[in-house]
């Protein structure tokens, strides 16, 4: 089993969709990840040898930010956006959407489950 970036790649899909089980490792990525390390996008997971496989960590390490270091730096900039204050900040913070989307209906993952009616008809 592969082994990449912390990640135990599945042992039975092909390359070029098994790192997509990385985190910040798209289809795109993958492709040119792939066509870097100068491999057959078609080999499966499991078949790779281990100078295959150091090939593929050489250079995600070089071009790409994934997994830990990713989520740090996508949480520093949540950070830095409540610290400012700013609008999608404040939007941050209260949990709500903070790309422009509407509240009045929809929003449900954003803020919860529906409440109960508070008061009930006599």
């Amino acid at each position: 089993m592969a082994r990449i970036a912390g990640v135990d790649l599945p042992r039975n899909k092909r390359i070029d969709i098994a790192l997509t089980y990385i985190y910040g490792i798209g289809r795109t990525s993958a492709d040119e990840i792939v066509e870097k390390a100068e491999l057959d996008g078609a080999t499966r997971s499991h078949q790779l040898t281990e100078g295959e496989i150091r090939r593929i960590r050489d250079v995600i390490d070089r071009d790409y930010k994934v997994e830990g270091d990713l989520r740090r730096e996508v949480q520093m900039n949540i950070k830095r956006l409540k610290d400012l204050g700013c609008y999608r900040g404040l939007r941050h913070r209260r949990g709500l959407p903070v790309r422009g989307q509407r509240t009045r209906t929809n929003a449900r993952t954003r803020r919860g489950p529906r409440r109960a009616m508070v008061r009930k008809k006599r």
